[in-house]
């Protein structure tokens, strides 16, 4: 696909669809600007260059309609002070108006639309949403690669109607870091997958398990895996119609030669909230009235041990309960020895960049991807749809 260097912004409007969802605090007000900073070269390089730039983000659920605190005004006031230069927020993302404000950019000037699922036709990629957004620009760039996975007007729809289609800089490196680390990676490659659900990862495990030399599973979904093995996990979260699924896996990485790691050992307590009963315990020995909580030392030990060799890693999804110590011991401390290994350490999905960045591991690691669901849907080999368009685009 035709990328950011390749066309010319001087005096063309460009269309640079961003992934500004970001956390607001209670005032209203950005409290976590790390997809902000993370476009800001692609932003920085339109402008630089005398282009006339319209930026278009959802925020939010409004679910198609008007929603005030769904309004993008605390996000074009961050990214103002931000670039040190006024980017003022459109009334709308679409009409009269917006044409106007569009039309009247001059060179190096930037323009923010207004939440785009104000309106239910972008999330239904209706045709003539699509083509009212492209009548805005010449030039339209793609720099939301977590938004890459939904089929929507303006990540798909919208290439249809603009001669010339680009992705940003860090679209690029999405797919770079992830091709460096899944298509053609150095080996050993290991993966490592955390989280709490089976049932939300089979795609990707199935996917893995042909390109993996090792998968490490740990957090709530690895109790389900137990259970498959006839470990007790006394109350624990397992999703008992998925204990097939999970023989099925281990039986899987068994034939292709994946070496497969679960936990040896567990932090367990009576719940979450409970941490005046707090356990390391074996596996095999699990209290009844507890749950699964954390990965144990042990585990951390083994995980360690196996990853130490290994010239590539993936990870995504957190080892346990970490937004709640003790119960995040587990994750830091994983996240920590990423940072410490000569390796080509990938960190994909929302709460595995959380812990990464809570960790102060952020610079330490190779890359953490942007994107949740789109990062977890290019495990599984989907193709995204956002991307699909660009290729498509270009080869027009």
């Amino acid at each position: 696909m035709k990328t950011l260097d390749e066309i010319n912004p001087a005096g063309k409007r460009i269309f640079m669809r961003v992934d500004f969802n970001v956390p607001l605090d209670k005032e209203r007000r950005v409290a976590d600007d790390l997809r902000i900073r993370a476009v800001l070269p692609s932003i920085r390089k339109v402008l630089d260059a005398g282009g006339k730039l319209i930026l278009a983000s959802h925020l939010g659920r409004p679910k198609g309609k008007v929603v005030p605190e769904f309004s993008l005004k605390p996000v074009a006031d961050y990214l103002s002070t931000l670039l040190g230069v006024s980017v003022p927020l459109a009334p709308d993302c679409i009409g009269p108006r917006v044409r106007e404000e569009a039309a009247n950019l001059k060179d190096g000037q930037a323009l923010l639309l207004e939440n785009l699922r104000f309106h239910p036709e972008e999330e239904k990629n209706d045709p003539e949403f699509s083509r009212q957004l492209a009548e805005l620009c010449d030039i339209y760039v793609n720099e939301a690669f977590s938004a890459c996975h939904r089929a929507h007007a303006s990540v798909e729809g919208i290439t249809r109607f603009v001669p010339v289609c680009a992705a940003g800089y860090q679209l690029q490196k999405e797919i770079e870091y992830f091709n460096r680390a899944l298509e053609n990676p150095q080996r050993p490659l290991a993966i490592v997958i955390g989280g709490a659900k089976v049932s939300t990862k089979i795609g990707v495990l199935e996917n893995l398990l042909s390109r993996a030399d090792y998968l490490l599973i740990g957090g709530a979904m690895a109790n389900t895996f137990f259970k498959a093995q006839g470990k007790q996990v006394g109350k624990s979260l397992v999703e008992d119609d998925h204990i097939e699924t999970a023989a099925r896996l281990l039986d899987a990485a068994k034939k292709k030669g994946v070496k497969l790691f679960l936990p040896v050992d567990a932090v367990v307590s009576v719940s979450a909230e409970s941490c005046g009963d707090v356990r390391q315990v074996s596996i095999e020995a699990v209290p009844a009235d507890t749950q699964i909580l954390d990965i144990g030392s042990q585990s951390l030990q083994v995980f360690e041990s196996v990853l130490s060799s290994c010239k590539t890693i993936v990870w995504n999804g957190p080892m346990g309960v970490f937004e709640k110590p003790p119960f995040n011991n587990g994750t830091f401390k994983l996240a920590e020895f990423l940072g410490s290994l000569d390796a080509l350490t990938v960190i994909g999905g929302g709460d595995s960049a959380a812990a990464v960045r809570k960790a102060d591991m952020e610079d330490k690691v190779s890359y953490v991807s942007t994107g949740g669901g789109a990062f977890l849907e290019l495990l599984e080999g989907i193709k995204l749809p956002g991307i699909a368009a660009l290729e498509k685009c270009d080869r027009a």
